[in-house]
């Protein structure tokens, strides 16, 4: 009796399928068995799988390159009660293979692997990691709100829209704009950081009342603390501006 070998992910989609999506299935195929894994008896399985198709080879080194992305990703780790052969999949990794949405919580964390702005790295981020994401974004906005105030010297009574316009309104017709606006800028970019400003504040820092944003979405969260980000280092910038213009 011949023992056939089922390939853990099939060749069509190894062919044509991104790394990260090929190792995503084969998370999936090693989640549904039992045991310790192995690279070595993975790799001979899939090899004996794929030998009657032209490329087994190419295949067999697609499906290596997926095993790695995993273990790079920490979805699969070292098995501490066993040789350095052996491997388990992580919590993070068992979370991913039996939940579907758990791939756009991955990908929203994936967005924000990198180093946030020092304002964002606490709060923020420790509530976006717990799926708190409607408090994540609304420290993201008051972060910039209170960088702008302070950056400015503006009085606390004036916040979200009110003090974005301003701190960034624009110089025009002889007449000084806010102590963050750019004189240097034309001034239709001026008005168009102002107004940058404003609708950030204006559509993300008080989401009970607004129905812009899905907070049940992951993805579209982290895009918003990114963005959250990519303002308070232009408030970085435009403070260094108002030192060099006052010394």
């Amino acid at each position: 009796m011949n023992f056939q070998y089922i390939p853990p992910v099939p060749a069509e989609q190894i062919r044509q399928l991104p790394t990260r999506d090929v190792a995503l299935l084969l998370l999936q195929h090693l989640a549904s068995g039992t045991g310790y894994l192995q690279y070595v008896s993975t790799m001979n399985s899939a090899r004996q799988a794929f030998q009657e198709e032209p490329d087994a080879a190419a295949l067999v080194d697609r499906l290596s390159d997926a095993w790695c992305w995993l273990e790079a990703q920490a979805l699969l780790a070292r098995e501490p009660s066993q040789s350095e052969a052996f491997r388990r999949i992580s919590r993070d990794g068992r979370d991913l293979a039996k939940d579907p949405q758990g791939i756009t919580r991955f990908e929203a964390r994936e967005r924000l692997s990198g180093p946030l702005h020092p304002d964002l790295e606490g709060t923020v981020r420790t509530n976006f990691d717990l799926g708190d994401y409607e408090t994540a974004c609304f420290a993201a906005m008051k972060a910039v709100e209170v960088a702008v105030r302070d950056a400015a010297g503006l009085d606390n009574s004036l916040v979200g829209v009110k003090l974005m316009r301003e701190a960034f309104r624009p110089h025009e017709n002889g007449k000084a704009g806010g102590a963050l606006a750019d004189a240097e800028a034309e001034g239709g970019e001026q008005a168009a950081t102002a107004n940058l400003f404003a609708g950030a504040m204006g559509a993300y820092k008080n989401p009970a009342s607004h129905r812009t944003v899905d907070f049940d979405d992951p993805v579209e969260a982290a895009e918003i603390i990114q963005f959250a980000d990519l303002l308070l280092r232009q408030v970085e910038r435009a403070k260094r501006r108002r030192t060099v213009s006052t010394t």
